[in-house]
């Protein structure tokens, strides 16, 4: 069965990101595991007392995971048969790959604001994640819900190809709309003719059995226009493409995400070219 993969450290936010995608899952019909990294020195004060007994640390840490994590699950009314709990001993990113590489991971949820600080998409840490791992990776802002029937938004210059994997995530979200439909709003200075033609014949052809809803920002700032587009149509995800050298890749630079993630936007989506 297909999975989301929750990081958490046990946060408000990681707890709310944790409960957003119990609703998902139970929708999708998928599997949750939460992870938690586990620090290479934590538990340990440089004595040979606390290392001795790490692995009792450990196991009190494996502990308070599966207890943290039913308690939000029975508050969601989720299936706790299809939780499953992961602690393991490293950093975050290396954590996350080393369980991605034997796993079928089809999502990658993260919150934000987490109290370690590694949640925040604005750090450099949650910055790394981004760009050293390529699952599709869903944001979530704190106090954010998944809907019944969310709204999407795709932001795309026609540049970019999606991977069978970034489809696939793109896809699962969509079977969660009410009317199998996408908005798709195209980011670019000066819109080319043929460029437009070619790229909603791409999206097509990718889509086929969704609708989809072109629509064409005026103007050079990406994020202005998108972040507009998206209060207007009240989008619940907003869909980004993470490519260097390109307008795109500047909405990760800054402030810019601030601004992209306000009330209106309830959740990003992530993908890599």
């Amino acid at each position: 069965m297909k999975q989301i993969l929750v990081a958490t450290d046990f946060s408000q936010s990681a707890g709310n990101a944790l409960a957003y995608a119990f609703s998902m899952a139970g929708q999708l019909e998928m599997e949750v595991v939460a992870i938690h990294a586990i620090y290479p020195t934590e538990g340990i004060n440089n004595s040979t007392y606390n290392a001795i007994f790490i692995e009792d640390y450990y196991s009190k840490k494996r502990s308070a995971l599966k207890e943290w994590s039913a308690k939000i699950a029975e508050m969601s009314h989720f299936d706790q048969n299809r939780l499953s709990t992961l602690c393991d001993v490293g950093f975050l990113r290396t954590v996350i790959n080393r369980y991605a590489a034997k796993n079928t991971v089809e999502l990658l949820v993260l919150g934000i604001t987490g109290s370690t600080g590694i949640m925040g998409i604005v750090g450099s840490n949650a910055s790394s994640i981004v760009s050293s791992i390529r699952i599709p990776t869903l944001i979530i802002p704190p106090e954010s819900s998944f809907p019944s029937h969310p709204v999407i938004t795709l932001a795309t210059d026609y540049q970019t190809r999606l991977s069978s994997q970034d489809l696939g995530a793109l896809d699962e979200l969509i079977r969660c709309s009410k009317e199998q439909k996408i908005g798709v709003v195209y980011v670019g200075e000066k819109p080319d003719t043929g460029q437009v033609v070619s790229g909603e014949i791409q999206l097509r052809a990718l889509l086929p059995q969704v609708k989809i809803d072109f629509n064409y920002l005026k103007g050079r700032d990406a994020a202005n226009g998108i972040t507009d587009f998206i209060k207007e149509n009240h989008t619940d995800i907003i869909c980004l493409v993470k490519h260097h050298h390109n307008m795109i890749y500047s909405l990760f630079t800054g402030s810019t995400v601030n601004r992209m993630i306000s009330r209106s936007v309830r959740a990003i989506l992530i993908l890599h070219d």
